[in-house]
């Protein structure tokens, strides 16, 4: 059986309390004319995306609102401990801020928890919610049929590879696999023409957190048939399916075979910061299943600037498990602004929202930030469409996307996935005793509610 990491938890979950209850000082009632933003700020100290995006925003909204403020509060962290650290600020009137930055995987548990307001009164005043596509309108929405976030974009998923490595193994140019085995072949290949680099990185184990859940895993075990985690019709939690176990094999045999990173980057929680910043530009890495996202840290400006990032990577959509229909899978997700229940400040909060979501600043975030566009009107504007290569392939994959199972568990389910995977990656599990540990770690998140596959 997997470890549980428990005592090591424990004490992380002690110095982030520390942190977190000082990193909004006295609380959002300090001054009734400043409103305070929490966000997620980049670990990677190059990446100022949406340090600049804000600073912006807050120039137009404090020119907008005379007298009225705003404090940027950022979160500077890895995604694990940057939900912890948001989690515990929730919890006070003293340090919860008057705006926060949600993932759409986490905003269902902090609702259930009482940490988020509704938002439904300012949405139904506000023309431009309206504009908001229907999907991305629902991944904020509660089982009580209320809205508690506003989405800024979501994204998809995909395979990403160096051209000049697939050159020197004499891959094609148009690489598009069909199956599973055709990535491993693929990243066999790599292996044995190419030496020196990584032929293939799939995102693994709970210190990368969630990027392990979706860039990883749920990227493979939704290719292998029909609601693989959740049952909507049964309303349980799936335990005991092949796809799963099929799943984590793929994972150990990356890793058993060497076709991955070493175990250790790939348990390092900064090493997506890693794959964006160095092992891609650096060609480094052969193939890399990852989000649309990853230009963000190529632009101009942005850090580590890489102008050529196009000519130099190809673009492949992520296979299903034998090729079967839809024969391509991608995952969604986003983030979204969210106000929390004991802000002080909630009204200048939606008042900043506004501001960020008018046409031309949503537009400004999507191509900054790489996102895909939740709001119909810039998606149909041609000028969004062309502002960076890559666009229309993700936009493409929404077709053939999937959404995470939107209910409180599912963050405890993802850190089970994430368990399951480091026991595979590291070898102290089979995929058998990996996946019974998964099993059991699903029934007692979710009561016994679980249905077998």
């Amino acid at each position: 059986m997997r470890p549980t990491h428990r005592p090591l938890l424990l004490a992380a979950a002690t110095l982030l309390t520390a942190g977190a209850l000082s990193a909004c000082g006295g609380g959002s009632g300090d001054d009734p004319d400043t409103v305070k933003i929490s966000y997620k700020q980049s670990t990677d100290n190059e990446i100022r995306v949406m340090d600049t995006y804000l600073a912006d925003i807050k120039k137009q909204f404090e020119k907008a609102n005379p007298g009225k403020k705003v404090k940027l509060v950022p979160i500077k962290a890895p995604d694990a401990e940057y939900y912890t650290k948001l989690q515990q600020m929730l919890r006070s009137p003293k340090t919860a801020p008057d705006l926060v930055y949600e993932d759409t995987f986490l905003i269902n548990s902090d609702i259930t928890s009482g940490y988020l307001k509704p938002l439904d009164p300012y949405l139904a005043k506000w023309k431009d919610w309206d504009q908001f596509i229907d999907t991305a309108k629902t991944a904020a929405k509660a089982a009580d049929g209320k809205t508690y976030g506003v989405p800024d974009g979501t994204d998809t998923r995909g395979l990403w590879f160096s051209r000049s490595i697939f050159e020197k193994a004499g891959l094609p140019a148009d690489w598009q696999p069909k199956n599973w085995d055709e990535i491993l072949d693929a990243a066999r290949t790599i292996k044995k023409k190419v030496p020196g680099v990584t032929p293939l990185n799939v995102y693994t184990g709970k210190p990368v957190g969630e990027a392990a859940s979706m860039q990883g895993f749920e990227m493979l075990v939704y290719g292998t048939g029909e609601d693989p985690l959740y049952d909507p019709e049964a309303k349980k939690w799936v335990t005991g399916s092949k796809g799963f176990k099929d799943s984590l094999a793929f994972v150990e045999t990356v890793f058993k075979e060497k076709l991955g990173p070493d175990v250790s980057d790939a348990l390092d929680p900064n090493f997506p910061t890693r794959v964006r910043g160095e092992l891609l530009p650096e060609d480094k890495l052969g193939i890399n299943l990852d989000g649309s996202w990853l230009p963000q840290d190529w632009g101009e400006g942005a850090g580590h600037e890489w102008p050529e990032w196009s000519k130099k990577l190809g673009l492949a959509h992520m296979p299903t498990q034998a090729g079967q229909a839809p024969g391509k899978v991608s995952m969604s997700g986003g983030w979204t602004w969210a106000i929390p229940s004991k802000a002080d400040n909630p009204d200048l909060a939606f008042t900043f929202i506004e501001t960020m979501q008018t046409k031309a600043n949503a537009k400004k975030w999507y191509v900054a930030n790489s996102g895909i566009a939740v709001r119909e009107d810039v998606a149909a504007d041609p000028s969004y469409v062309k502002a960076q290569p890559g666009i229309e392939f993700f936009t493409d994959l929404v077709a053939s996307t999937h959404y995470r199972p939107a209910y409180p568990a599912y963050p405890k389910i993802s850190t089970a996935i994430q368990e399951a995977m480091e026991s595979v990656t590291t070898g102290d599990a089979s995929v058998a005793d990996a996946a019974r540990g998964y099993d059991e770690e699903v029934e007692s998140a979710t009561d016994g509610e679980v249905i077998e596959k």
